[in-house]
């Protein structure tokens, strides 16, 4: 029997809200703070079975989260459709527990769905990434019932933004931030 979501409580009217989990979070950040129509976005854990996880014990893998964001958004500038079609554009959802160098259960691929509505979408755009052989290989992300949400140390919000110069910038996140930007570009917010 599959779990139910939990609602979270502090989605403002008209809002919602979407947890994504695609390896690092500075990452999935840095990109999706960037597009129109998302309102906030923050780095945490979810997934997991250890309340208030801490990042040291995230890193471990003993934890059961994955480094994830939340993203608040407004649906009538841009859907939870597009947040995945950017999602699963921008992360190898194919790599199980791992992107890249980062390797362990806490860089899954993952969707926490909030709601029914959310679930069918995920599995819709799975389906069709899968129909248009965007990857070579099978999707393996995780679409599993949101049961929580833990908000990372403070020092992890806005990372990329704040230390552009720090060589994972330089080397990891700012490529990908590049390539996502040009593939995207219609989606950006505008200055």
């Amino acid at each position: 029997m599959e779990t139910q979501p939990v609602p979270v409580t502090n989605v403002p009217e008209g809002k919602e809200v979407a947890t994504l989990a695609g390896g690092c979070f500075w990452c999935t950040e840095a990109i999706f703070e960037q597009l129109a129509g998302v309102e906030r976005v923050v780095s945490g854990y979810s997934g997991g079975h250890r309340p208030n996880p801490t990042y040291q014990e995230v890193c471990t893998g003993q934890t059961g989260h994955a480094e994830a964001i939340q993203i608040f958004f407004d649906p009538k500038v841009i859907t939870y459709r597009e947040l995945l079609e950017v999602f699963f554009t921008t992360h190898d959802p194919t790599t199980l527990n791992r992107q890249g160098n980062d390797v362990g259960t806490q860089y899954r691929s993952a969707v926490f769905y909030h709601s029914e509505e959310q679930r069918r979408i995920a599995r819709e755009v799975i389906r069709e990434f899968e129909e248009r052989r965007i990857w070579e290989r099978p999707i393996v992300t995780e679409i599993t019932a949101y049961t929580g949400f833990y908000p990372a140390e403070q020092y992890h919000q806005g990372y990329f933004a704040r230390n552009p110069g720090q060589g994972y910038c330089r080397l990891v996140i700012a490529p990908k931030v590049a390539k996502f930007r040009e593939q995207f570009r219609e989606k950006l917010r505008r200055p």
